[in-house]
């Protein structure tokens, strides 16, 4: 998405949301359909507060989690896999239509800037502050800004 810039925090990304959802056309650029796509960003942001399905060891998560975090956050964006699903997380859809999928990663997001509890150790990362949370979904999404074209 060479001409919208990336997302640098939560509140860009429900300004991002509003462009999506406004869009003539929304497509990914990978295997995943679009509704995927943001399924899965919106999967990781109420995980964050509901729990991660199948976490890795707590020992990885104190190590090489933790420390790809440390990376991720010195460098200011984060490098993954985008298309693959967190580990145990329910199945995602495969359609073009990608409204839906807009309203659910806005969903969670707004629920995650609002919310004051706990929150459940990343999946690979472990614990992670709110603030920290906030900016592992903002370098998350932008990743995935890369693999979605806007019309």
């Amino acid at each position: 998405m060479a001409d919208t810039p990336k997302v640098q925090s939560l509140d860009d990304v429900l300004r991002w949301l509003d462009r999506l959802e406004n869009a003539t056309q929304v497509h990914s650029l990978n295997a995943w359909a679009i509704s995927a796509t943001l399924a899965h960003m919106a999967q990781s942001v109420d995980m964050s507060m509901d729990g991660f399905p199948q976490p890795k060891s707590v020992l990885f998560q104190s190590t090489l989690g933790s420390a790809a975090f440390a990376v991720f956050r010195l460098r200011g964006r984060m490098s993954h896999g985008l298309t693959e699903p967190i580990p145990g997380a329910p199945a995602l859809p495969q359609t073009t239509n990608w409204k839906p999928g807009v309203a659910q990663l806005r969903t969670a997001v707004q629920r995650f800037q609002r919310h004051t509890g706990t929150l459940q150790p990343h999946f690979a990362y472990g614990a992670l502050s709110h603030a920290d949370y906030a900016l592992a979904h903002t370098l998350h999404i932008a990743n995935h800004q890369d693999d979605i074209t806007v019309a």
